[in-house]
């Protein structure tokens, strides 16, 4: 899922991030009764939880528990694991032992608030987490959910209260968001609308709050507004099922619906946002407990579901973000994107054929569904099929009209198709195009750049438009070979060798790379070294195609230098 809450990542400005204040507090050993058979539970769950196997994590912890339930340590790896394979009443079971060894555990606190949050115990929600000081990530959470509690209760005012004491300036967008949505759980509709414009003026392009202000302003009768918002994010190109669903409502005048109707719905989004923020940290188990603390929260949120398949598929557990994405009901907005998702999992998992497949019967039922024509082409691409996969990226264009900035990526990679079938003067158009729509996209600039420099013309240009790419990332191995083969070719010898050993040290076993040194090496006059990067370049090729070119040199070495082309 993409423009969804970038914002969210300021919790990591805001906060003094201590994800799971007990793992590291203890200084007590880990003792079990039964060394052997425990220990290697403990371990094995510890292992499971690394690689994001909840399901595994959860069984060997729990067992790991039962033989040190006076360990706070082990308690709170197991209570932590069943609620990030989504056992949330087993884990605020486990959670609610571990209070008794650690009164003060937060983590605790904020799974035993969310259950009552749940259960619609607004009181004992209120008594486990108003305790917690919002110091640390956990301690924002709680304070907001308890923010979301006081709404359920019906005490408004003193939700906002509470939130003027969490955070600081770098959290105003993010409270301004659930600000918006909480005065619309309580029916405050001016506060609503006023929240929820900040927000928007604030991010008018990340789906979430468009989807938001669109619903507040509609369910005001402000369809103008709304459908204004609507016209915008299509004109950047943008498309988000979740967006795109509201025009039927909008253009017809009909009221949409709240985005939150109850305060359960409003704190599972809050999940979600600083879940989304873990995943893109890399804090995978800490954004498990969080997605699954908001699914448990409201497990219609489909936003939810597809962020925590994400998660999965990140940790390479393909087969389990399968299985969410069967969950989601057919009438789902996101289910098609959840399918095309499946298909590009089967390749992950090696089955590009029937991934491929999948996703042409997609097609077949919905010939409009951008994601699966898109996702289509780059698996035709992978599969070295560039002719099919130029026709399916001609196909995407012709969806998305071809003129959106956003467009750049699909002429990008139709261009690269057919530079692959040599279709050379339709490849050089696409890679234009894609620069008149997004002028300094450093991909486009590398590989038009590099294309133009293994021909020998426009060297100049390409040298520039290289040096524009490599100011990017001078890290791109690949880049940065660009640039020292752009020295090459206009016979700057000594700068691509030194250019040509960085990208070399970036990208050391890449065959190509290694075949241009050589080259280098040999034009400096360094011939044994040359001879000595032909044969590492022969030796790290999988595919035989630098081979051919690098044996005969191996023997005969270089032939004389061909005068550079100039610009034309």
């Amino acid at each position: 899922m993409t423009q969804i809450r970038p914002f969210i990542a300021l919790f990591f400005a805001a906060a003094t991030i201590l994800l799971l204040p007990g793992l590291t507090a203890y200084s007590q050993p880990l003792v079990f009764s039964r060394a052997t058979s425990a220990t290697g539970n403990y371990l094995a769950g510890r292992e499971a939880m690394d690689g994001l196997d909840t399901h595994a994590a959860a069984r060997f912890l729990t067992d790991a528990a039962r033989s040190a339930w006076d360990n706070p340590t082990v308690i709170e790896r197991a209570f932590t694991a069943l609620v990030a394979d989504g056992q949330i009443e087993h884990g605020a079971d486990m959670a609610q032992h571990l209070l008794e060894l650690d009164a003060n555990n937060e983590m605790a606190r904020l799974v035993l608030g969310t259950v009552a949050l749940k259960e619609r115990r607004y009181d004992s929600a209120t008594k486990q987490l108003s305790g917690i000081a919002p110091g640390s990530l956990v301690g924002i959470t709680s304070a907001i959910l308890h923010a979301w509690s006081l709404v359920g209760a019906g005490q408004y005012d003193a939700s906002q209260k509470l939130l003027d004491s969490v955070g600081g300036d770098s959290l105003n967008d993010f409270l301004v968001f659930h600000r918006a949505l909480m005065a619309d759980v309580a029916d405050q509709h001016t506060a609503a609308i006023g929240y929820v414009t900040d927000a928007y003026t604030n991010e008018p392009y990340v789906a979430r709050i468009v989807e938001a202000y669109v619903r507040i302003m509609a369910n005001a009768a402000r369809f103008a507004d709304a459908k204004q918002a609507l016209d915008k994010y299509d004109g950047q190109g943008l498309d988000h099922p979740i967006v795109e669903i509201l025009r039927g409502d909008i253009e017809a005048g009909r009221r949409p619906g709240k985005l939150a109707p109850d305060s359960q719905a409003g704190a599972a989004e809050m999940f979600d946002g600083i879940g989304t923020a873990l995943v893109n940290d890399g804090s995978s188990e800490m954004a498990a407990v969080f997605l699954r603390l908001g699914h448990y929260l409201e497990p219609k949120n489909d936003v939810i579901t597809m962020t925590l398949a994400d998660l999965l598929e990140g940790a390479g557990r393909y087969k389990d973000a399968n299985a969410i994405y069967q969950g989601l009901d057919s009438a789902s907005a996101l289910k098609p994107e959840a399918m095309v998702r499946s298909a590009q999992n089967l390749d992950s998992l090696g089955e590009r054929d029937e991934a491929i497949r999948h996703l042409r019967n997609i097609i077949a039922v919905d010939p409009g569904n951008l994601d699966a024509v898109g996702a289509l082409g780059d698996l035709l691409r992978y599969a070295e099929r560039y002719q099919e996969a130029a026709d399916a990226y001609t196909k995407a264009i012709a969806l998305v009209g071809g003129d959106h900035p956003g467009d750049w990526r699909y002429f990008y990679v139709r261009g690269i198709a057919y530079e692959r079938t040599r279709q050379w003067p339709l490849a050089e158009a696409d890679f234009l195009k894609a620069l008149s729509l997004k002028p300094d996209q450093p991909q486009v600039l590398n590989y038009l750049g590099y294309s133009w420099v293994d021909q020998g013309t426009h060297l100049d240009k390409a040298l520039e438009m290289i040096k524009k790419a490599i100011a990017w990332d001078p890290t791109d191995g690949y880049v940065v070979d660009s640039l020292g083969w752009a020295y090459y070719r206009l016979g700057r010898y000594d700068d691509a060798v030194q250019t040509l050993e960085q990208a070399v040290m970036l990208r050391p076993n890449d065959p190509e790379i290694n075949d241009h040194l050589g080259d280098a090496y040999w034009r400096a006059g360094r011939r044994l070294e040359a001879r000595f990067q032909w044969n590492i370049a022969i030796s790290v090729d999988d595919t035989g195609n630098v081979s051919k070119r690098a044996r005969p040199k191996l023997k005969n070495g270089l032939g004389p230098v061909s005068a550079p082309a100039t610009d034309s």
